[in-house]
C-alpha cells in the first residue's frame, strides 16, 4: 500500500493492490467540501487517471460520513461578494473545480466507485452520482439538500440523477430535498448494493479488487461506450461498439481469456 501526497489533511489518498482510495477527510464537518480538498481532489484524480498501477478509483469519506456537500456553516461566516470581478471569477473557478472532480470521476477511462459509508448530501451526493458504481451502508442516507439552503444545485447532480432514475423522480428529490435511506436508494437504483455497516469497507474493496484484477483495456472501452451512449444516436453507438469490440479482441487479455475458457480455469489478465 502506497500513500499519495495530497498537500492537505482534508483529503487522503492511497493505492492498494491496483485500487486507489481517495478519502474526503473533514470528519468534524461531516467531510464538507473545502477549497484545499477540492484542489487536492482535482490534482489526485488527474494523477490517478494516467497511473498504470491504478485500475479502479474508490471515493469515500472519513469516519461515519461520506460528504455533507458545501460547508454551509463556513459560507454563513464569510461575507458574500468582493470586487467588481468577483461574480464572474467565482463562476469560472467553480466550473473548473466541477470539471476536475465530478467531471473527472465520470470521464476518466477507469471504473470509479463511491463508497457511501454515511450521509451524502448536496455536492457530496453529486460526487457519488458521478461515479460508475455506488455502494452504501445500511445506515447511510442520501439527500440533494440544495432546496433547504436556497441553492439550485451543482457538480452535475441534476444531470447524473436524471439519467439514473428519470427526470420526474429526480425533480422531486431536488424540489423537496427528502432524505433517502438505503432501502429506498437501492429500490430507486441510486446504489448498486447495500452492505452491512461492519463489513462495508471490506465488501467495497472486494468489488474494487475484482475490477482491478479484470481486463483493464476492455473496461476502458466499456466505460467510453456507456458514457457516449448517454447522448448518442443508436447507430453511432453500435458503430463505436463494433470498433471497440474488434479492438479488444486483438488484446492478449482476450486471447488469454479465450484460452482459459477452453481450459476451464480463471483467466490471468496482464493489461495488454
Amino acid at each position: 500500500m502506497a500513500a499519495i501526497e495530497t498537500n492537505t489533511e482534508d483529503l487522503l489518498a492511497r493505492v492498494d493492490d491496483g485500487v486507489a482510495v481517495v478519502t474526503m477527510s473533514r470528519p468534524e464537518r461531516r467531510n464538507a467540501l473545502s477549497g484545499p480538498m477540492l484542489d487536492a481532489m482535482a490534482r489526485v484524480l488527474s494523477q490517478l487517471e494516467v497511473d498504470d498501477d491504478v485500475a479502479c478509483v474508490v471515493l469515500t469519506g472519513a469516519s461515519r460520513a461520506f460528504c455533507a456537500g458545501g460547508d454551509v456553516k463556513g459560507m454563513a461566516q464569510r461575507s458574500s461578494g468582493g470586487g467588481s470581478g468577483w461574480f464572474d471569477e467565482s463562476i469560472h473557478r467553480q466550473r473548473l473545480q466541477q470539471r476536475a472532480t465530478a467531471g473527472k470521476l465520470w470521464e476518466m477511462p477507469k471504473p470509479t466507485i463511491a463508497a457511501v459509508g454515511g450521509p451524502a448530501a448536496g455536492a457530496g451526493l453529486s460526487l457519488a452520482l458521478a461515479c460508475d458504481l455506488r455502494y452504501m451502508t445500511a445506515s447511510a442516507v442520501m439527500t440533494t439538500a440544495f432546496a433547504k439552503v436556497g441553492f439550485a444545485g451543482d457538480y452535475g447532480g441534476i444531470w447524473f440523477l436524471s439519467r439514473l432514475i428519470g427526470s420526474a423522480k429526480a425533480r422531486e428529490l431536488y424540489y423537496f430535498s427528502d432524505r433517502v435511506n438505503a432501502v429506498e436508494a437501492e429500490r430507486l437504483g441510486l446504489v448498486n448494493a447495500v452492505f452491512p455497516d461492519d463489513t462495508f469497507e471490506a465488501d467495497v474493496m472486494a468489488r474494487a479488487r475484482q475490477i482491478a484484477d479484470g481486463p483493464r483495456i476492455a473496461y476502458r472501452y466499456m466505460k467510453e461506450n456507456f458514457n457516449r451512449s448517454m447522448n448518442g444516436d443508436l447507430f453511432e453507438c453500435m458503430d463505436m461498439e463494433a470498433a471497440h469490440h474488434i479492438r479488444t479482441g486483438q488484446t492478449d487479455d482476450h486471447k488469454e481469456a479465450a484460452l482459459a475458457f477452453t481450459e476451464k480455469r480463471a483467466p490471468v489478465f496482464r493489461n495488454r
